[in-house]
């Protein structure tokens, strides 16, 4: 268990992020989850048994003392950092003509800077394990959406990917994007539920990033796009 790979997910209370938590702890791996609600996270860990490899740290994936503090207490139980996942994020459901910019800005620093401070809080931890950086971005951030501000965010990851892609490869670091299209979560309960098309399931998308972070030292894998089928984009 000492050499077991180590993981955390923000945002992984519910959603991408719970599901790739569940199937990592299948696994053996060790994982370290967060989230604003510490009753979310609570009831995660008793639907997987609460299990002493898996760790939850309630805090804010846009504040950075909060990150911090989540990268430390996770080294600090398991011993190394291997992986990260960018899973926390949300969306506005509006678009810059007619919507509210009071919502905003909350979602910019979680979908923008929420993965940014993630990635300079563990990026340390991760080239002493040569670890890997996991960035959930969207559909929305490879094709363009008339007045799309939340397509605006992942478009920023999509660049935010790339960017660190070319700072940490010499270093050993590993960097996926995983841009999922329409999927059955949580996400959609501000729009009032998912919308009548194809969808996919939280777990398939889990096994994207889950496929990514099992990869062997030396192989990156940059980006995977998944959308359900038949789909519109």
């Amino acid at each position: 268990m000492s050499g077991s790979p180590v993981t955390l997910i923000t945002g992984g209370g519910s959603g991408i992020g719970a599901a790739t938590a569940r199937r990592l702890l299948a696994q053996g791996h060790r994982v370290t989850i967060t989230g604003r609600g510490g009753e979310r996270l609570d009831e995660f860990a008793a639907s997987v048994g609460r299990p002493p490899e898996l760790l939850t740290a309630p805090g804010d994936a846009a504040d950075y003392d909060a990150v911090v503090s989540a990268v430390e207490s996770t080294v600090g139980r398991f011993g190394r950092l291997s992986a990260v996942v960018a899973s926390a994020g949300y969306a506005t459901f509006d678009d810059i003509a007619t919507g509210d910019p009071a919502g905003w800005r909350d979602m910019v620093l979680t979908n923008v800077l929420g993965p940014a401070l993630l990635i300079r809080a563990s990026l340390a931890a991760l080239k002493e394990t040569k670890g890997r950086i996991v960035l959930v971005g969207s559909v929305a951030g490879v094709v363009y959406s008339p007045g799309n501000i939340y397509g605006a965010t992942k478009w920023a990851v999509t660049g935010l990917a790339e960017n660190t892609r070319r700072l940490v490869t010499d270093d050993g670091v590993g960097v996926t994007l995983v841009n999922p299209g329409a999927t059955v979560t949580n996400f959609f309960d501000a729009d009032g539920g998912p919308p009548d098309r194809a969808m996919m399931s939280a777990d398939q998308i889990a096994n994207a990033i889950v496929f990514a972070i099992d990869q062997p030292h030396g192989v990156d894998v940059n980006t995977l796009t998944i959308r359900p089928q038949p789909s519109p984009l």
